[in-house]
């Protein structure tokens, strides 16, 4: 049955809703209902999949060229089609089960967590075991109703700040993959201009290119716009790219050139088909890293993997049901225990893919943004994806610098919402404003809210309003102090 929803944004903006007559479809999906058309849900999955196909490319240089406790690497090819593989068919099971516009794949962060952090200790086949047991465990606490609960406790106030946050956190990612913001060479400020406080480079042209042309499509209310400054972009760069010849930002070799594309060199491959490789894929040991490494130590691997996966989840589902104009008259997602459910079976299946932990990802605004309300964006995602398994070439032609002006649009429509909050009171205005700045600040969703409940539950006692504070916040707030304090509690157990 489909769940009830508010006046979807475009609705109220006096935008058809679209045909009704759409069969079995609209009704599964409530494609009328949520105030969209198959046209649309069909642009979205588009937008969403080009914005994020670069977790294709990235994933596998993280976590396929690092050697683990015993040297071995799993390799770029296989961790690149596992990725592709893992993200469709999650995808797919989001659209279809949770029925929400949310894509899935590989969470950044998460993965170089495990590989850094984990896999340096352990085999790769232990490591992804753990990443497994994570799964299982957030799977757990959503089939108890415990993370549901958690995400109905959380403010709706905090909650309209984490799509704030979330939206200038994406923003910023968009920035700073194009190039058009960069960490300073030599030190100094934390981050600048280009380089050397200048533009250079035709790769930084493409990106400014591609966002102006998105915004001036934006204006005139072109419909996909979004998408097609994707793909417009696209083109420009392999034009560039083959008149030019730029090459990459970093070489084989290690040469750097600053005017370089960042990761992905837009050029046409040889071939548009490649076979994949799943030889990685169910490569897991489920319980040999509480013997390599020690139950504690792996029990706190656990609870680090699970507390930012968890609050990651949150926040970004928050958000971007927010920015599409579903969220109930509560400021509640309806039906959020079949999304949270897909979203931890994902966890798991990241590591029986051996490409760790798999998220909601917070690219899936971009499709909200070219006007997906539905599960039927995240079926065209998630088709797309298991296309990319066989296509892994032709995805790897988008660069970051014409995927990033997505970011930065979806990211000002996001941030748009903080016209809502309420900066009078200031045990609410403080918590949102720390949500806000941090995630951006500390590059990190699950930071950002972590430092808003602590605010706000501190904020809350002192004014002699504890009661009036969720026992569940109050649990939660305790738990983001163990996080944020994770360090010296393993090194005051012995375990780092």
């Amino acid at each position: 049955m489909a769940d009830a929803a508010p006046t979807p944004t475009s609705a109220r903006e006096g935008r058809s809703p679209g045909p009704g007559r759409l069969g079995g479809l609209d009704r599964y999906f409530s494609i009328s209902a949520r105030g969209s058309t198959v046209g649309r849900e069909v642009r979205g999955g588009f937008a969403t999949f080009f914005t994020m196909a670069y977790i294709v490319v990235l994933n596998p240089l993280i976590i396929g060229t690092a050697a683990d406790v015993d040297g071995r690497v799993l390799g770029v090819p296989a961790v690149a089609a596992a990725t592709a593989l893992v993200a469709g068919v999650m995808t797919l099971l989001m659209g279809v089960v949770g029925k929400y516009p949310f894509a899935i794949a590989a969470g950044l962060g998460l993965n170089a967590f495990v590989t850094f952090s984990v896999a340096s200790q352990m085999t790769w086949a232990e490591a992804m075991g753990l990443v497994v047991v994570e799964g299982i465990v957030i799977t757990v606490l959503v089939l108890t109703g415990f993370r549901t609960a958690v995400f109905r406790a959380v403010p709706s106030q905090l909650k309209t700040a984490i799509g704030v946050g979330i939206g200038l956190f994406i923003a910023l990612i968009g920035f700073v993959d194009s190039g058009f913001v960069r960490t300073p060479a030599g030190g100094g400020t934390p981050l600048e201009l280009g380089v050397g406080g200048s533009l250079t480079g035709w790769p930084t042209v493409t990106f400014v290119v591609g966002l102006l042309l998105t915004l001036v499509l934006i204006a005139r209310k072109v419909k996909g716009a979004i998408l097609i400054g994707i793909i417009s972009a696209t083109v420009f760069a392999v034009v560039v790219e083959a008149v030019t010849g730029v090459g990459p930002r970093t070489a084989a070799d290690g040469a750097t050139n600053p005017s370089g594309w960042s990761l992905v060199v837009p050029k046409l491959p040889e071939q548009l088909v490649g076979t994949p490789d799943l030889s990685i894929v169910g490569a897991v040991d489920l319980f040999g890293g509480f013997a390599r490494v020690g139950v504690v130590a792996a029990v706190l691997i656990i609870f680090t993997l699970v507390l930012a996966d968890f609050f990651d989840t949150v926040g970004t589902v928050t958000g971007v049901t927010a920015e599409a104009g579903l969220l109930d008259a509560d400021g509640q997602v309806p039906g959020v225990q079949r999304v949270l459910l897909v979203d931890s079976v994902a966890a798991a299946a990241g590591g029986i893919g051996s490409v760790s932990s798999n998220t909601t990802f917070v690219e899936s605004a971009a499709g909200v943004g070219e006007g997906a309300r539905t599960g039927l964006a995240s079926v065209v995602t998630g088709v797309l994806f298991l296309l990319a398994v066989f296509f892994t070439p032709l995805v790897e032609i988008v660069p970051f610098e014409a995927a990033s002006p997505a970011l930065v649009v979806v990211g000002f429509l996001m941030a748009t919402q903080i016209r809502s909050l309420d900066w009078s009171d200031v045990t609410i205005a403080v918590p949102a404003f720390l949500t806000v700045v941090v995630m951006p600040f500390t590059y990190s969703i699950s930071n950002g809210i972590g430092a808003g409940l602590v605010s706000y539950a501190l904020l809350m006692a002192v004014t002699g309003r504890a009661r009036k504070v969720h026992p569940l916040l109050w649990l939660l707030a305790a738990l983001f102090v163990v996080y944020f304090a994770i360090a010296p509690i393993e090194a005051a157990l012995g375990v780092r």
